[in-house]
């Protein structure tokens, strides 16, 4: 419990954790801080009507609209058909249009309709809220230096996908 001040608030107490943590704490802990940050930013989606997901798919498409579904899927880390899945229902909610490629037609490329280019700023203003409330407390330089270890997680992590991937030919 906190200290209550004369006024009969209790006062947040500002001590950090002094826990000592080692090199198998990381993976728990990084596991579970992704799954709360997901599961608030989905919450602060639900309104636009968006899914977990759907939010990196229409900001892909933002950057670079007309992406394959494979594009896609390579781009966002998942597999071809659980983005051929996602697609079919991002369309059906009017989010997203398929067209045949203009160059060629066996190709068909993935597009934003007016409704997805609208939930843009939807998504940007969710995780705009997600990361306010994943990092209060935190001082400007943590949030540089949590941000830069992340990245350099996941270079690490991303180089070892990639040489699974593509074994050394004997």
């Amino acid at each position: 419990m906190g200290k209550k001040h004369k006024d009969g608030k209790k006062s947040k107490s500002k001590k950090k954790d002094q826990t000592e943590y080692t090199l198998v704490d990381l993976s728990p802990a990084l596991t579970q801080a992704a799954r709360s940050m997901r599961t608030v930013l989905s919450r602060n989606l639900f309104e636009s009507g968006l899914y977990a997901g759907q939010d990196g798919v229409i900001l892909s498409l933002a950057e670079s609209d007309g992406m394959t579904a494979g594009g896609l899927a390579q781009k966002l880390g998942v597999k071809a058909p659980t983005m051929t899945r996602t697609i079919g229902r991002m369309e059906a909610q009017g989010f997203l249009e398929r067209k045949p490629d203009a160059e060629d037609a066996r190709l068909t490329k993935v597009y934003l309709t007016a409704l997805g280019r609208e939930s843009v700023r939807a998504i940007e203003m969710a995780a705009s809220a997600c990361d306010r409330l994943a990092t209060q407390e935190f001082s400007e330089k943590e949030i540089r230096n949590l941000v830069r270890l992340l990245k350099a997680i996941d270079a690490n992590l991303q180089a070892e996908a990639h040489a699974i991937e593509e074994p050394d030919e004997d």
